[in-house]
């Protein structure tokens, strides 16, 4: 085995790392949105646990972070609460900030 090919494999070790920690932690992101949000329309329960699945299923829906913003901004209308943009894009980065931290805190 080759320099070259022991360094390309470290670089697809790593892209494959840091894509499951992406996931992972984007995962943990639409979890805790989706009770803040829930805490808001005062689902609790099987409600709310039914919530967080349809918040991870749009994620599903396209590539980038648009999609769970616009359901949860989406279902928050609804209900006739006004929550503004800037509110929910914050909540939903520190949320992903505090996910890779716990993630990456709980290899160590």
């Amino acid at each position: 085995m080759t320099t070259f090919d022991n360094r390309e494999r470290g670089y697809e070790n790593k892209f494959a790392h840091d894509a499951d920690l992406r996931f992972r932690a984007e995962s943990r992101r639409n979890k805790a949105l989706a009770e803040w949000a829930g805490a808001k329309l005062g689902l609790t329960g099987e409600a709310l646990d039914a919530y967080v699945k349809d918040v991870r299923k749009a994620d599903l829906e396209e590539k980038g972070d648009d999609d769970v913003f616009r359901k949860v901004k989406a279902d928050l209308a609804a209900k006739g609460l006004t929550v503004s943009d800037v509110e929910i894009r914050t909540f939903m980065d520190e949320a992903l900030a505090k996910a890779v931290s716990d993630i990456e805190s709980a290899k160590s």
